[in-house]
């Protein structure tokens, strides 16, 4: 493809970029990704990666984009160590009455959990099978499913829409937490997560205490590489250094959920910043500043990125098909 020969720019390489990119590709368009970042340092690569609608609105378009990916990710699961998607069996729990989530009728297997099944304190929860992403796999495979559609991934920074737009007539931002600066658009911000890894001792289910929405929260999620123990949720937070004293009480959080983690040698440390808006924007727009240009806007997705990929991403190729 030559320097200007494309249908679309996308810029952004996380997950929102790359599963956007893939199905304007395989539709056929001419698609060029620009990411300021390398694909393996962009936020995607440092989430957890459950899926679960965390911190995202709107509910009633969450609701559909979460059920379409769940299916996606379900075809996925089938081949794990290529793509990097399993389903995993887990528990969410809170030490009080947990109703049931909006998204239940989602998940066909989620049923209340038993008081067994339950770690010691938490009195009621349910249990599912949910899509569990290894996101350093599955971000290399969704890069070489993009190239093999006849897609293109570059690094480059970009310092306005009106840039883009002088290089293709179709332009698809999914920035994330850049688009504050890019837009600008003050309305997304950081939510700041830190995460241990840590040798896994045994465990091969998810947990994740209901109702976390304060700064401390407490999930563990067998990875591959280890188990991943979180985490935080700080709001305006843009320090990415994990905090030791930090890493401290998210061990000890998770370790009153199974003690052998306490002892778990530590393999890990990350920090990213979960791009969060009131709402998602996945719009159409059309300005004098683009000169004759189209804009896209996918970006704002908060915790759930993975959750909403593969359904924002279809829903952004019709607005770019329009």
């Amino acid at each position: 493809m030559s320097p200007d020969s494309c249908d679309v720019i996308v810029i952004g390489g996380g997950v929102i970029g790359l599963t956007t990119a893939i199905r304007l590709a395989e539709s056929g368009a001419r698609v060029r990704v620009w990411s300021r970042d390398p694909v393996d340092r962009t936020t995607s690569a440092v989430a957890g990666a459950l899926w679960e609608p965390y911190r995202i609105e709107p509910r009633d378009r969450v609701a559909a984009w979460s059920r379409r990916t769940f299916e996606v990710l379900g075809e996925l699961a089938r081949r794990p160590e290529e793509t990097g998607v399993r389903l995993v069996p887990g528990v969410q729990a809170l030490e009080g009455d947990l109703p049931l989530p909006y998204w239940t009728d989602t998940v066909r297997d989620l049923r209340r959990a038993e008081p067994h099944e339950l770690p010691p304190g938490y009195t009621s929860g349910f249990r599912a099978s949910l899509p569990l992403v290894d996101m350093p796999t599955h971000l290399d495979y969704l890069c070489r499913r993009l190239v093999a559609a006849g897609g293109t991934l570059e690094q480059r920074t970009v310092s306005s829409l009106a840039e883009a737009a002088r290089h293709c007539p179709r332009i698809v931002n999914c920035t994330g937490l850049a688009a504050r600066d890019l837009v600008p658009d003050l309305r997304v911000r950081p939510v700041q997560g830190q995460l241990v890894i840590v040798e896994n001792p045994g465990l091969t289910e998810w947990f994740v205490r209901a109702g976390d929405e304060g700064a401390e929260t407490v999930y563990l999620f067998p990875q591959p590489y280890g188990l991943l123990l979180g985490g935080t949720a700080r709001e305006d937070v843009w320090e990415t250094t994990p905090d030791p004293a930090v890493a401290a009480a998210i061990i000890d959080r998770c370790a009153a959920v199974d003690p052998r983690i306490a002892t778990a040698r530590v393999l890990e440390h990350r920090t990213g910043l979960r791009p969060v808006r009131d709402e998602v924007r996945l719009e159409r727009e059309e300005s004098a500043d683009l000169k004759g240009a189209v804009c896209v806007h996918n970006y704002g997705h908060g915790g759930a990125g993975i959750t909403v990929s593969w359904g924002c991403a279809e829903e952004a190729v019709e607005a770019v098909r329009k």
